[in-house]
């Protein structure tokens, strides 16, 4: 049998070239090694999003861009996070296995406490007991399905590392194994996708490129990649160019060395490597735009998947939570 890889999947907005080199490709290519499993973390999401309908277009949103790059759902298992009741009575039974501390430690927590303390706010000013206690519901979403692996960037290890001393203070009081110990996966390029400013790609920083832009959309926010002012004629050198560093990681290797060689050997502007971006961005993501266009179109098609996915994810969690029911005292779920 194959290991099961289990990825999450914020939805908070359009996603970006960022969201998609650092996230979606890397997971869909793990269909080829492990049986999948992909969630919608919506509500993860209401930490932030307060607002019903903002929150419905961000679930439709990044699960038809999932479905638009490939992810079929079909194989393996795609829900979303909210239809998946026995999620949530798991997440408070963790709690009551989960020290303090470790919310303490929590990369969100703490940097919303240094953002205040820098502001001179309050330390605990905006910060809701759904951030503060985040990790309990992750840690749910990651031993509901007995993931043996999760595909994560390295300043997102934490998240993995605190489900696995969970899984193993549960398991050693209980006296059984009740959960899979899980492993992070780390994805090593997450940290150097450029955005237009050259800053690592972030909403955070505004320097965004999203996926779907219609070509003129797209050509003009490609414009807005900042290069320096050296003239068409002078040699340039591509690994210091934000478009290069963008283009590199869409084209083919040969691809890549001839527009190297341009940069080297002068008479190449700026304008013409823009171009050369817009090309490959366009090969890559025009077919997927349509759909993902189609499917936003047509919202309820979105539903309907992820209806499906929750019927066959259902019987697999409640099965699991049965276990740790018993486990607990409580008996089977009526």
């Amino acid at each position: 049998m194959k290991k099961i890889s289990l990825t999450g999947i914020k939805p908070t907005g359009t996603p970006h070239l960022g969201n998609y080199l650092g996230a979606i490709r890397p997971a869909l290519e793990l269909t080829k090694d492990y049986d999948t499993v992909y969630f919608i973390a919506d509500y993860h999401a209401l930490t932030t999003v307060h607002d019903g309908k903002e929150m419905s277009e961000n679930i439709h949103k990044v699960a038809a861009t999932w479905l638009a790059c490939g992810l079929d759902p079909e194989k393996g298992l795609f829900y979303k996070q909210s239809d998946i009741p026995e999620i949530f009575e798991l997440s408070w039974a963790l709690s009551c296995f989960t020290p303090k501390g470790f919310m303490n430690r929590a990369h969100a927590y703490k940097a919303k406490v240094e953002a205040n303390r820098a502001a001179g706010e309050d330390l605990d000013t905006n910060i809701n007991m759904g951030l503060y206690c985040y990790p309990c519901l992750m840690d749910a979403d990651i031993l509901m399905f007995n993931a043996d692996v999760v595909p994560v960037g390295k300043d997102q290890k934490q998240h993995v590392e605190f489900s696995r001393d969970v899984a193993i203070r549960f398991n050693k009081q209980m006296g059984k194994e009740v959960f899979k110990i899980p492993e992070p996966l780390i994805q090593e390029t997450t940290d150097v996708i450029p955005g237009l400013d050259g800053r690592k790609m972030s909403k955070s920083y505004d320097n965004t490129i999203e996926i779907f832009l219609e070509p003129k959309q797209l050509k003009k926010k490609i414009g807005k990649i900042v290069t320096n002012s050296l003239p068409i004629e002078a040699p340039k050198d591509p690994d210091t160019c934000n478009v290069f560093n963008l283009y590199r990681l869409f084209a083919t290797p040969e691809e890549t060395a001839a527009l190297a060689e341009a940069y080297r050997k002068g008479g190449m502007g700026w304008g013409y490597a823009k171009g050369e971006l817009q090309k490959v961005l366009e090969r890559t993501f025009g077919e997927a735009r349509e759909k993902y266009f189609d499917l936003m179109a047509h919202p309820e098609r979105i539903d309907e998947i992820l209806h499906a996915g929750a019927e066959k994810a259902r019987p697999v969690a409640r099965a699991h939570m049965e276990q740790v029911r018993e486990v607990l005292g409580y008996g089977k779920i009526f």
